[in-house]
């Protein structure tokens, strides 16, 4: 073999050499690159399963707070009911009083000599009811009223004295009385037919 030929193959397998080492260069690339395209996938993966887990917890505390909202919601009504029915028991076991202290009035305005008798119960039955009404008690209106059965509870029926009381409360038997724009005692009243 000459040295030209030497030279040759000597070039031929620096040649195939360095191809090699490219080929091998490639691949080892290629290989980092398969390798950062799968480390940077897996990141999404995580990424998209911690955003999920961050909605799925942002869920859960609005449901939360909404509840709780709900709770001090409906606590506050309930106490305030709470204050408002016992409220309204006692007015209500206050009005047999009123009526007793009504017809005191009525019984003094005809006894003669009790003028003094008669003006410390007026005063006495003018604070007490002055009380109630700033309580919310109020007196249901009913004679020459139309017949509601919403306010109203018939206790008898009578012939109308005139045409244009039929149909309508004649005479209140006993007053009767809404606390709150509700009802606690309905009147109980005499019907003209």
């Amino acid at each position: 073999m000459t040295s030209e030929e030497v030279i040759d193959e000597e070039k031929n397998n620096v040649a195939e050499t360095e191809e090699a080492a490219a080929k091998e260069k490639e691949s080892a690339e290629e290989s980092a690159e398969e390798a950062m395209q799968k480390a940077v996938d897996e990141l999404k993966a995580a990424l998209d399963t911690q955003k999920e887990a961050v909605e799925a917890q942002k869920k859960e505390y609005h449901y939360l707070m909404a509840e709780f909202d709900n709770f001090r919601r409906r606590s506050a009504q309930e106490k305030l009911e709470l204050v408002d029915t016992a409220a309204k028991g006692v007015i209500k076991d206050l009005l047999p009083v009123v009526d007793d202290f009504e017809r005191a009035l009525e019984a003094l305005s005809k006894a003669e000599g009790s003028e003094a008798a008669k003006e410390g119960t007026e005063l006495i039955y003018k604070k007490l009811v002055s009380t109630l009404k700033s309580k919310g008690l109020e007196e249901i209106e009913a004679v020459g009223k139309e017949f509601d059965t919403d306010e109203h509870e018939a206790v008898a029926q009578i012939p109308a004295p005139e045409e244009k009381l039929k149909g309508k409360v004649v005479e209140v038997v006993q007053k009767g009385y809404k606390l709150g724009g509700k009802v606690i005692r309905f009147a109980k009243v005499v019907i003209g037919i």
